[in-house]
Order: C-alpha cells, then structure tokens, then sequence
C-alpha cells in the first residue's frame, strides 16, 4: 500500500525537490559568491528560454504558453528597471501585468483542450500575446505622451491593483490558475496516474507567487523564477518519458518499457503471453468503444497481479506478465489466480448516453441497471530462462507456443 502510494506521488517528488532547492539558494545567498550571484540573475532567461525550445520540440502546448509568459514578462520586467528604475510608475505598471497575466495565460490553456505548440488556433494565442504586450506597454507609458494620458496612475492606485508585493487582483488570478491546475492533476480514481506535466504547472505558480510576493528582493525574484522555469522543464521531459513508456489507452507500462526491463533481468524469470479471447469478436460485435472497454478491464486485473509481476501492453489484445527473480512454479498460480478473477468479472456494457466524467458515470451506474453484461476470459502461455532458452527473446518465443497451445485446446486456460 506504501509503495502503491510514493509510486502514485512520485511526479510530485521533482516539483518538491526544485522549490526546497530555490528555498536552501535563499537562505545561502548571503555567503554565495558574487560570480553564482550574478550567473542566479541570469538564469532565468536561460531556463526558461531552453524550456520553451523544448516544449516546442516536444509540441506540449499548455508547457510552452506558461514558459513563454514567464519569459517575456521576466525579460520586460528586468529591461524596465534598467531604463526607469523600481520606484518609476512604468516598473510597478508592469509588474502588475505580469501578476495578472501570467497566472491568467496559464488559465486560459489549462481550459482549453491540450493541441500542441503546433496548432491551427496559433493564431489566436498570437493576436492574445501582442494585444498583451501592447496594452502593457501603453499602460507603463501612462503620462508620457498624449495617446496614453494619465488615468492608469489613478487606475494602479486601486486596491485590487495596489502592491507592494502582488495585488489582490493577482492573487485572485493566482489561486484561479493553481485551483485549475490542481483540479486538472488530481487522480480521478485511486488507479489513475498523475500526469507530470499537470503537477508541474501547478509547481510552477507556485514558484512564480513565492517570486511576486518578493518582487522587491532581485535574487528571490530571480531563483523562483528560475525554479518555475525549471520545474516546467522536468515536467515536459517526465511527461514526454511518461508518453513513450506507458500505453494511453490501458494505462500500463508499453511494449519499450518491456524491453528496456528485459536487458536488465537476473538469471531466474519467468514471463507470460497474456491474450484476449474472441476479441476480435467483440469488436465485430459491440464495437470498437467496448473492445477498449475490454482491454481496460484486463488491463486494471494485470495491474493488480501479485507474486513480484508486472504487466506490460505488448501489442493489440496481447500483454505480457514478467516475473523477475522468479520461477515459473511460483509464478503459476499468481497467474492462474488472474485468469479466474477475469473469467469470473462481469463487465457491465456502457450505454451510448454515458455521460464521459468518470465521477458521473459512476453515479449513474449505482442507480441504474446497464443494458447488459458481458464475460470476458483470456488464455496465458507461460515460460522461464532455461538452457533451453537462455535469453528473453527466447522465453517470450516459448511462453507464446505455450499461449497458442492454450488457444488451440479450447481457450481460458493456462499453458505451460
């Protein structure tokens, strides 16, 4: 349970890591040396700029729209302090802007549905950026010429505008944005993996309010900006890992995460062909929506498998159980024990009107029948490192004959 539990939280490890890491640089700050002093002020255009070239590369959009507001309003914000100081009108117009609006961008794209760096509505977030830096940019010019006028000094004197540290209208925005990306992040059943990429961009307003709330202090303001950055990246990297090791559609580590395993095995394992009976038939049958439905189910009974296995989407309807440190006579009757629970499970068949919220078609499943049932069995061939077959290609070669005899002697059995 433990382990079920720190393996669940382990995205939010990183985040953790980077904001305790900013908090000890703070309270080192006073005996670091002037050149890592200086390097902090300028880290954040480097991380968040190498952030932002990944994400692109990566095309994770929701990524790239929070590293590239906290970029430009990082950049605008050190480059008005150096041309009008921190005490001038134009520094504290801007960095009102920058509290509002970059919790209020990542809003915006934790609303909308995740479409890549690459997209056709790019547009859209083009015209929102230069419409932003060109409002903020008349706002700071308030009283230097005639087309801005004077009424933002009055306006910024407002108390839900009002500093020194981030204003009340910021927090708001602030608390918008965590509460989305929290609700977004949080598990929406006890089996349901953390995304990292959720979980980074709430860990990055986080930074980002522990930067505004002191804005005045340089080297604060530029570590947790750093940080922000920082936490987006690993993130990116953990989520685009995430992606190429684990099967979307079942949730269970895919086919190269299976191979990169078996490079690493000890001299006793065994391994499993995991195979869905008639599967094409419920395809045929029911449709495609429930043959997902089917390997789900299979899928959530092989997550579950005890004795030391792990279960891995091979390919299609077929998964494998690897069995490492183990004999197959210890592994038999875990696996025997799986394809009980399976035969004996009643899968209840979605009606078409099922509404796509988990939480809701729970609900509604407990007060209402579905309109059917369905039985779903599977058929296991099973192997181990022999002389035979010293090597796992060779066992997964054996455990497959022995899946296929399983088939051939009527389905819903194990073979060895």
């Amino acid at each position: 349970m433990i382990s079920t539990l720190l393996l669940a939280l382990r995205p939010v490890a990183a985040p953790a890591a980077i904001l305790l890491a900013a908090a000890l640089t703070i309270a080192a700050w006073p005996k670091l040396p002037a050149s890592f002093v200086d390097l902090t002020l300028l880290g954040p255009y480097v991380v968040l700029l190498l952030g932002a070239a990944i994400s692109v590369w990566f095309n994770r959009g929701r990524a790239f729209i929070a590293l590239a507001s906290l970029l430009v309003a990082y950049a605008v914000y050190k480059l008005v302090l150096q041309m009008a100081g921190d005490a001038s009108f134009a520094a504290r117009a801007v960095f009102t802007a920058l509290a509002i609006l970059v919790p209020a961008n990542v809003l915006l794209a934790l609303v909308f549905p995740e479409r890549g760096v690459s997209q056709h509505h790019n547009y859209r977030w083009l015209i929102l950026a230069a419409a932003e830096v060109l409002s903020v940019a008349w706002i700071a010019s308030a009283g230097r010429s005639a087309l801005s006028g004077t009424a933002w000094h009055a306006m910024l004197d407002h108390w839900l505008l009002r500093g020194p540290s981030m204003p009340i209208a910021g927090r708001l925005m602030f608390a918008a944005a965590f509460i989305a990306a929290v609700a977004r992040a949080w598990p929406k059943s006890p089996s349901t993996e953390l995304r990292p990429l959720d979980i980074g961009l709430a860990g990055a307003l986080a930074a980002f309010f522990v930067a505004c709330e002191w804005m005045s202090s340089p080297g604060v303001f530029a570590t947790f900006m750093s940080a922000a950055g920082i936490v987006l990246l690993v993130s990116v990297l953990q989520e685009s890992h995430r992606l190429a090791f684990r099967d979307e559609l079942t949730g269970l580590p895919s086919r190269r995460a299976l191979e990169e395993r078996l490079r690493g095995l000890g001299p006793v394992y065994a391994i499993a062909m995991v195979d869905v009976d008639h599967f094409k038939q419920f395809n045929d049958t029911h449709g495609h929506d429930i043959g997902d439905q089917v390997l789900k189910l299979v899928a959530t009974r092989l997550a579950g498998i005890e004795g030391g296995g792990t279960a891995y989407r091979y390919g299609g309807e077929e998964f494998t159980v690897l069995f490492p440190g183990r004999s197959l006579t210890e592994a038999i009757p875990q696996l025997e024990k799986l394809r009980r629970d399976i035969e004996t499970y009643r899968m209840a068949v979605r009606k078409p009107d099922r509404p796509k919220d988990p939480e809701t078609g729970t609900k509604l499943r407990a007060t209402r029948a579905p309109d059917h049932t369905l039985s779903v069995t599977v058929s296991i061939g099973a192997a181990e490192r022999s002389e035979r077959d010293p090597v796992p290609a060779l066992v997964i070669r054996s455990a497959d004959e022995a899946l296929y005899r399983a088939k051939r002697t009527g389905r819903n059995r194990l073979s060895r």
